[in-house]
């Protein structure tokens, strides 16, 4: 089965195909892919149906120097292996927000990290939150 697609087909298969299922939504960089994120992706897919994930190009991400170590193709065909990842889409965006007001998750699952807002360095996790609430969607 495919699971790679833009974010606007993907968008179109969720209402259309997917639309009596719960979608639960994952979005990241991927970079150095860990049992942290295998075990994250695992657990997310136990809170529902089907298990989106969105990975933030190359040019948006801000982990550091010569980050990141894999490329945007690299880190998606990486996940493209993992049995619990439904459907995987780039996100050309610079944070996550376009891409939930796109995919519409059911649940948007964050790592343990985020837990305390105060503790994201982005700032984004408080606009993620809005975005979510703007549907009826809810954070894990």
């Amino acid at each position: 089965m495919k699971k790679i697609f833009d974010i606007n087909q993907l968008s179109k298969i969720l209402k259309d195909k997917e639309k009596s299922k719960k979608v639960v939504l994952c979005h990241g960089v991927f970079d150095i892919l860990h049992l942290g994120h295998i075990e994250h992706f695992k657990s997310a897919k136990a809170l529902g149906d089907v298990l989106v994930v969105t990975v933030t190009v190359d040019k948006y991400v801000k982990k550091g120097p010569k980050r990141p170590f894999f490329n945007i193709n690299e880190r998606v065909k990486t996940l493209e292996g993992i049995e619990y990842i439904d459907y995987i889409s780039v996100s050309e965006y610079e944070t996550a927000k376009e891409v939930l007001e796109k995919i519409k998750p059911n649940i948007y699952c964050k790592g343990k990290d985020y837990k305390n807002t105060k503790n994201d360095f982005t700032g984004e996790i408080l606009n993620e939150i809005k975005v979510m609430k703007k549907f009826g969607g809810k954070i894990e």
